[in-house]
């Protein structure tokens, strides 16, 4: 069975983080593990604390399970300070990491910042030039890149900026685009544009840690980025057309869709 690591923080209601990475490695086939870079306090509403892991206890974390576990895949989400991200690159360096997702989680659905903006550059130093794939959405590439996003050619000029700065392929997520979405992908050759269509629902919540923590589960599985893309985006296209309400708030997408039905 192949090992994938979400590195990332808790979701205490399940829907997003280390929670939906761990649910999407069960659903797809592959055994999960994790390395906790934060506890945050959130229900469907929002996000009402977040206590950060030092950067000693991910270094901990990851040499515990990297020295015993052969990893295949490594899905990198919530990462808030600069020690920590220094902590994330000196470990996957060290270890030889391979087939890195790196999803650059900026901001939760309800606005909280959720990586602080002295730690923006250090991501862009330290872990893009390490990931095989990054998953910016349109919020999140814009502020990577630098420049305002609304159309597809807009998109497919910023997934160049963003590829300059050293991942091996991009995909940028179009859920932000008018009319119907479309991600584009980019690995320094060509672009593809993958399609889907859009799904009426509010039930979104982590759908981006799905997304990606999909995307390195296939990679583990030996598809190469492209192909992990194409199915990363098909399994969530059904999981969110699955989706189902929680609480008063933004419910979760359903992982486990194909297994049952809510």
């Amino acid at each position: 069975m192949k090992k994938v690591l979400t590195i990332a923080g808790s979701d205490s209601c399940g829907g997003a983080g280390i929670q939906a990475d761990l649910k999407t490695f069960a659903a797809l086939g592959v055994y999960g593990m994790s390395v906790v870079t934060a506890v945050t306090a959130q229900n469907t509403t929002g996000v009402y604390a977040v206590e950060e892991v030092s950067p000693a206890g991910v270094t901990a974390q990851m040499e515990c399970l990297f020295e015993d576990i052969p990893v295949d895949a490594v899905k990198i989400g919530m990462v808030s300070t600069t020690g920590i991200i220094q902590a994330i690159a000196q470990g996957l360096d060290k270890w030889n990491a391979k087939n890195v997702v790196l999803d650059p989680v900026m901001v939760s659905k309800s606005g909280n910042n959720l990586l602080r903006p002295d730690a923006r550059d250090e991501l862009v130093k330290r872990l893009l030039p390490l990931a095989t794939v990054v998953t910016p959405n349109i919020p999140e590439a814009q502020a990577l890149a630098n420049r305002k996003i609304a159309t597809v050619p807009e998109m497919e000029t910023a997934a160049k900026v963003i590829k300059s700065m050293g991942p091996r392929s991009v995909v940028i997520k179009g859920g932000h685009l008018e009319g119907e979405p479309v991600d584009v992908f980019y690995d320094g050759q060509q672009f593809t544009h993958l399609s889907a269509r859009r799904i009426v629902t509010k039930n979104t919540h982590g759908t981006g840690c799905t997304f990606s923590s999909a995307i390195a589960a296939y990679l583990a599985l030996g598809h190469s980025p492209l192909a992990a893309v194409q199915q990363a985006k098909e399994y969530i296209t059904q999981a969110i057309a699955h989706s189902f309400r929680l609480g008063k708030g933004v419910g979760p997408t359903h992982h486990f869709f194909r297994y049952y039905v809510v």
